[in-house]
């Protein structure tokens, strides 16, 4: 191997990294060879040093024990920053290519490929990553609410999600993250669009701004609920966010703006007919880590609609967490809220609260235990809904649960339980009963049983049944009977 070329591919990994024309210590590299300046940007690295006698000898073969030396030195230096996909992959090569010579030189193989996988991470500063979630429906009933499990027929193979996520560190100080995303569970041809985008800042006395499309998700914060379960967090915001964090805990505000993207009457966005669903949106949360026992935390959201009627809805609420221990704990939350009786006719200022054990599976060994109780006043307003305004909560696998509570004062006891049995399997299981205040309606329940398989730490199948049943009410307009679903769903990260 001759030495001047098999070191090519090192100069291209580290030329980057090194000054652009740096001086050639060697006394046999003349100034007009093609390799002149290569050989000194090497040199000036410490990746090479030559003989004792302070030449280079470049028409010499190099050994392969010297062709390691500088693959090891040449990972020592190079530049995560700056190095590309191609450097990174050259790399690699000349380490599975020297990998018995650079175990016989003590350089620890491991080490490298450790290092290589944080080069592979961080091309050029970036980081991506992602993930795909594909399901496989079977409903038992075809359109019968058309359509209760958002089926088109009574079979569906379809995206739940497809995301890419990116980041990069800008500077010490400044960070930038995006997220590509789609979906098509609920409508057939879901757009490809920038779900998250926005950068994180320090400002001066150790605030830090978020600015652009971010997550909302305080009840998150406070380990309010499982799965899709939130009633006012858990989606996307535009705007400024502060945070500032301080001995005991942080404060936070926020202020945003939500545009409706929907079509309008004359197919044309944000358009009178569409402003409706535009608001202006304000924030702001105190929360207080008292010790590792104890936790409290205050929060108000407001929403001021766009349009002429200056309606708006607000809410406030106080939630906590007693831990007895680090795997048993006690949740609760109080919440108000203030409604625009313009708005919403009726009670303009319901109640609602909610009651949480939450038991880890450490603590009983087999199995780990959610626990929910909640009530819910005549009017109460969730912000995180679908399907006209039922509870987007305690919907994981589509099922209007809480669709029959028309409003009226409703309770709900809700109960999950997950077991996993080793690295490969667990099992799970939800139930939910809730009881309706309106007149003629019958108490909905929901089951769901389901089993993981976790193929690879990054490939999981997940099998589950779900059935939820509305009774044998028949009053007028509201859910009656049963349906089911078995579902199917493939997650992939990457």
């Amino acid at each position: 191997m001759k030495k001047l070329c098999a070191l090519l591919a090192v100069v291209a990994l580290v030329a980057f990294a090194a000054p652009a024309f740096a001086a050639n210590p060697f006394m046999d590299v003349p100034m007009n060879h093609w390799a002149y300046d290569a050989v000194g940007q090497l040199a000036a690295r410490g990746i090479i040093s030559g003989y004792p006698d302070g030449t280079f000898k470049g028409n010499q073969p190099i050994t392969r024990y010297e062709m390691a030396s500088v693959t090891a030195r040449a990972l020592a230096v190079i530049d995560m920053e700056k190095a590309s996909k191609q450097d990174v992959e050259m790399l690699k090569r000349l380490v599975v290519e020297f990998k018995d010579e650079l175990d016989a030189l003590g350089v620890k193989v491991d080490k490298i490929d450790s290092r290589v996988a944080v080069l592979e991470e961080n091309i050029g500063g970036w980081k991506f990553w992602g993930e795909l979630r594909f399901d496989a429906k079977f409903e038992g009933e075809k359109n019968l609410y058309n359509d209760e499990y958002t089926l088109e027929g009574d079979k569906e193979f379809n995206l739940n999600r497809f995301r890419i996520w990116m980041s990069k560190q800008i500077d010490e100080n400044t960070k930038f993250v995006a997220r590509l995303g789609t979906s098509d569970s609920t409508t057939k041809y879901a757009p490809t669009r920038w779900e998250r985008y926005y950068v994180e800042t320090k400002l001066p006395y150790d605030i830090k701004m978020t600015a652009g499309l971010w997550l909302f998700d305080w009840e998150g914060d406070s380990g309010l609920y499982i799965d899709e379960d939130a009633m006012f967090g858990d989606y996307g915001m535009k705007g400024f966010w502060f945070q500032k964090s301080f001995g005991l805990g942080d404060v936070q505000a926020m202020i945003g703006h939500n545009d409706s993207y929907s079509n309008g009457a004359d197919g044309i966005f944000n358009t009178a007919d569409d402003v409706n669903s535009d608001y202006m949106f304000y924030g702001l949360r105190a929360n207080f880590n008292f010790n590792e026992q104890f936790r409290f935390a205050l929060n108000g959201l407001m929403r001021a609609y766009d349009d002429l009627n200056n309606r708006d809805e607000s809410v406030y609420w106080a939630d906590f967490t007693f831990n007895f221990n680090p795997n048993i704990a006690f949740k609760g939350a109080y919440f108000m809220e203030d409604l625009d009786t313009a708005y919403r006719a009726g009670e303009d200022s319901p109640k609602a609260y909610k009651a949480i054990f939450d038991v880890k599976q450490d603590a009983f060994k087999f199995t780990s235990i959610w626990l929910e109780y909640a009530k819910f006043d005549e009017g109460f307003n969730v912000w995180n809904a679908n399907n006209n305004g039922d509870m987007y909560a305690y919907d994981a696998y589509g099922a209007s649960v809480l669709i029959n509570r028309n409003w009226d004062e409703t309770s709900v006891l809700f109960a999950s339980l997950k077991q996993q049995w080793n690295d490969k399997w667990a099992t799970y299981e939800r139930y939910l009963t809730a009881d309706f205040d309106t007149t003629g309606v019958d108490d909905a329940t929901n089951w769901t049983f389901g089993v993981l398989y976790y193929y690879t730490p990054a490939i999981t199948f997940d099998l589950a049944y779900d059935k939820v049943d509305w009774g044998d009410s028949t009053a007028a307009g509201m859910r009656t009977g049963d349906d089911n679903i078995v579902r199917l769903r493939t997650h992939v990260k990457f």
